[in-house]
C-alpha cells in the first residue's frame, strides 16, 4: 500500500498497494519469535508472540570451541561402578557390597552440572551457542546415555526429545543445512505427534521457505492440538494476509488478542489489516492501543499516521509519521518525498 502524503497538510491519497511480506525472521538466525517463539522450550502464550520478530544475537567463533562435557556411558558407570567398594570381612558385612555413598554424591552432582551444561548450550536460550555448539550439544542430548546406569538407554525418551531435536532444526537452518534441519522438524513431530509445538515451528520453517499450504497444514494442526497457542495464530494471520485472505488474518488476530489483550504488537498488526481493508477508523483505534501499551512501538505510530491520512486528518497524520521516524529511523525507508509530496508504502509485517 502506498500513499501520498502533503506537507502542507493536505490529504493522503491512495495510490497503490504493496502485498505484505510474511515474516521469515523466526529462520534468519538460530531461532523462531516463534513463535517465542523461542528456544524449542514450550513457547509459553505470553513469549509465542513476538518471538518471529526478533534477532538472536550473533556470536563470532574463532578456533575450535571447547568441547562439551560427554554424556557417555562410562560417566555413568563411573558414578555407580568406581565408587562402589567390597564391604570389610566383618560379619555384617560378609560377601556384601557397601556404597561409597559420597563418592556416589559427588559423581552425580558432577554428572548433573554436565548435563545442565549440556541441555544450556542446546537450548541456547540467551542466544550465545554458536550453530555448530548448539548442533553438538543436541546430539549429545538426543544419543546420551540414560539414568540408569549400564542402560545404554538415551537421556531423553519419547516425546520429549522433540525439544533438542526443534533446537537442532534451527541450528542446522541457521548454518544453511535445510534439509538435516527439515529431517529434524519432521522426526519432532513423529515422536510427539500430540504436542503443538512441533507443528509449529515446522510450519514457521516452511513459511520462510514460502511453501504457505505446508505451513497453513501444520499451523492447522498445531491449533487443533492447542488453540491458544498464539504464536501459531499470528503466523497462520500473516500467511492470510499474503494470500489477501483479509476475513482470516482479522479473525486469527481477534483470537490472540483475546488471549493476549496486552500484547502491543498484535494490536498493531490487526490494526494493519484494517487498514488493508479500508476500515480506516478500526486501524486507528488498534493503532493507538498498541501505543497505549507501547509508547515507543514505531510501526504503531506509522500505520496509524497513514489511517489518519485516509480519515483526512492530516495534521495528525504528519505528526504519527514524524514520530514513527524518529523512534525508528528504518521507517524513513518507506517514506519517499517529491516536492511538498510524500509517498509512503506500508512496510510488511
Amino acid at each position: 500500500m502506498r500513499r501520498l502524503l502533503s506537507w502542507q497538510l493536505l490529504s493522503l491519497l491512495l495510490v497503490a498497494m504493496a502485498a505484505p511480506a510474511l515474516d521469515n525472521s523466526s529462520h534468519s538466525g538460530q531461532s523462531p519469535s516463534s513463535p517465542s517463539a523461542d528456544s524449542a522450550t514450550p513457547p509459553d502464550n505470553a513469549a509465542a508472540t513476538t518471538p518471529p520478530a526478533t534477532s538472536t544475537p550473533s556470536v563470532t567463533v574463532t578456533g575450535k570451541a571447547p568441547p562439551l562435557p560427554k554424556l557417555a556411558p562410562d560417566k555413568f558407570t563411573q558414578c555407580y561402578g568406581v565408587n562402589n567398594i567390597n564391604g570389610s570381612a566383618s560379619d555384617s558385612h560378609i560377601g556384601e557390597e557397601a556404597t561409597n555413598w559420597e563418592g556416589t554424591l559427588i559423581c552425580e552432582a558432577e554428572l548433573a552440572r554436565d548435563t545442565r551444561i549440556v541441555i544450556d548450550k542446546c537450548i541456547n536460550r540467551d542466544g550465545k551457542s554458536a550453530p555448530p555448539v548448539a548442533i553438538q550439544a543436541c546430539t549429545e542430548l538426543l544419543d546420551g546415555a540414560g539414568w540408569e546406569p549400564g542402560s545404554g538407554s538415551k537421556l531423553l525418551e519419547g516425546h520429549d526429545r522433540f525439544f533438542p531435536l526443534v533446537n537442532r532444526a534451527m541450528a542446522y537452518y541457521s548454518e544453511g543445512d535445510k534439509q538435516h534441519a527439515l529431517d529434524d522438524y519432521n522426526t519432532a513431530v513423529q515422536v510427539a505427534p500430540k504436542r503443538a509445538q512441533p507443528y509449529y515451528y515446522r510450519g514457521v520453517f516452511y513459511a520462510a521457505q514460502t511453501d504457505g499450504a505446508a505451513a497453513l497444514r501444520d499451523f492447522d494442526t498445531a491449533l487443533s492440538i492447542d488453540p491458544k497457542l498464539v504464536a501459531a495464530l499470528r503466523q497462520r494471520a500473516i500467511i492470510y494476509l499474503r494470500q489477501k485472505n483479509f476475513s482470516g488474518a482479522l479473525a486469527d488476530f481477534s483470537e490472540a488478542l483475546r488471549l493476549q489483550p496486552k500484547a502491543a504488537a498484535l494490536w498493531s498488526e490487526r490494526g494493519y489489516v484494517s487498514l488493508l481493508q479500508r476500515d480506516y477508523e478500526g486501524a486507528v483505534k488498534d493503532e493507538a492501543e498498541a501505543i497505549r501499551l507501547d509508547p515507543k512501538l514505531a510501526r504503531a505510530y506509522f500505520l496509524r499516521g497513514a489511517a489518519f491520512g485516509d480519515l483526512g486528518n492530516s495534521p495528525s497524520a504528519v505528526s504519527d509519521i514524524v514520530t514513527a521516524v524518529n523512534l525508528d529511523p528504518s521507517l524513513d525507508h518507506y517514506v519517499s518525498t517529491k516536492g511538498k509530496t510524500a509517498s509512503i508504502a506500508l512496510p510488511p509485517l
